[in-house]
């Protein structure tokens, strides 16, 4: 059976889709859905291929229970837009980028990333890179919110009734 899949795109795959990218695969194997749901990031642009993401955002991250430290920056690519089921942007840049990239009869997986907070003032995630700490938490805070929203929508998409490996959890 295809897992359903999520991708989180930002700027260099080192700040925001990677905390993002974590936050959501705590709550999916919280949920005990990490055999159907898959998660990962990417970057518009290629700057930190290979790097992990960035000391702040790990430490940030490991505060509230996350671990960011397995991840690697890569950059998105035109597999990514057959291969993932949910392509999330994290400001209307990346939006625009992903259009741009993005075959048409896979628009529809392309979204903002912050239709799915419940309680989020801001249409986008605002990059924490050249500012302190203050940015980093504001970020996790918007993550972890449409996270969960993410999280909802996934376990309406994987009714236990809709799919039998599911049947019984």
């Amino acid at each position: 059976m295809k897992k359903f899949s999520v991708l989180f795109v930002c700027t260099g795959n080192i700040c925001r889709s990677p905390t993002a990218d974590g936050v959501l695969r705590k709550l999916v194997s919280s949920a005990q859905l990490d055999g159907t749901v898959e998660v990962d990031s990417a970057g518009t642009q290629g700057y930190h291929v290979g790097q992990a993401p960035d000391q702040r955002a790990q430490q940030h991250a490991q505060r509230r229970g996350y671990d960011l430290s397995g991840l690697r920056a890569r950059q998105v690519g035109p597999e990514d837009f057959h291969r993932h089921d949910l392509i999330l942007a994290m400001d209307r840049s990346h939006f625009a980028v992903l259009n741009r990239l993005c075959p048409a009869e896979h628009k529809s997986k392309v979204r903002l990333f912050l239709e799915y907070a419940q309680g989020a003032s801001v249409g986008e995630v605002p990059d924490p890179y050249y500012g302190g700490a203050e940015g980093f938490e504001h970020v996790l805070d918007l993550v972890e919110d449409a996270c969960a929203g993410i999280l909802d929508e996934i376990r309406a998409l994987l009714q236990p009734s809709a799919i039998p490996e599911l049947a019984g959890r």
